[in-house]
């Protein structure tokens, strides 16, 4: 897997990037990010046991880069898979996910994680960022890739749906299993 991030000017933090470095600019270069997204995209595609996680074994190669975006990551990917599959099935396969049933119809849940568009210049975090109350990723331009197998889009949110929005939907979950007290 290659993977491209083209991240928000959000995601730096306050007080973010100085302006005059990012305005009209890329900055090809995000202190420590590669290796961690190396590292989580494995985990998060990996199995759980009852005591650890277990990264998949594959490799990913990482490169992030600092956009002058206000909000919202956008992210190229090319990946190879363990079955070779045409586009459109893998595009079918992404827009039927609907994520962990346990994590469903929960109050901070939008009614879908993932919506792919077959508009061929999407996603654009100016007009899609706040899909689902900025809960949705958004997923385009799934297609063949010569190298891999296939190659795509995906953009989200990086404040709501990449930190405090997943923090108040992980702890809704907890609270759904049993894991937290509260109601």
């Amino acid at each position: 897997m290659i993977v491209t991030t083209m991240q928000a000017v959000s995601g730096a933090g306050y007080p973010g990037v100085p302006s005059l470095d990012i305005v009209g600019n890329v900055i090809p270069y995000i202190a420590d990010e590669e290796p961690k997204i190396e590292a989580e995209v494995r985990k998060f595609l990996g199995s759980v046991n009852s005591s650890s996680i277990k990264s998949a074994e594959f490799a990913v190669s990482a490169h992030a880069n600092r956009v002058p975006v206000e909000h919202g990551h956008t992210v190229c990917i090319s990946l190879g898979l363990k079955r070779r599959a045409p586009a459109d099935e893998v595009s079918s396969a992404i827009a039927e996910w609907r994520g962990a049933e346990d994590a469903r119809n929960l109050p901070s849940a939008p009614e879908r994680p993932v919506v792919v568009t077959d508009q061929p210049d999407r996603p654009q975090p100016r007009r899609q960022v706040d899909a689902g109350g900025g809960m949705t990723v958004i997923v385009g331009r799934v297609r063949p890739d010569p190298v891999f197998d296939v190659k795509l889009v995906a953009m989200g949110h990086n404040v709501i749906r990449g930190a405090a929005g997943a923090s108040v939907l992980n702890a809704e979950l907890m609270v759904r299993c049993g894991l937290l007290g509260g109601s």
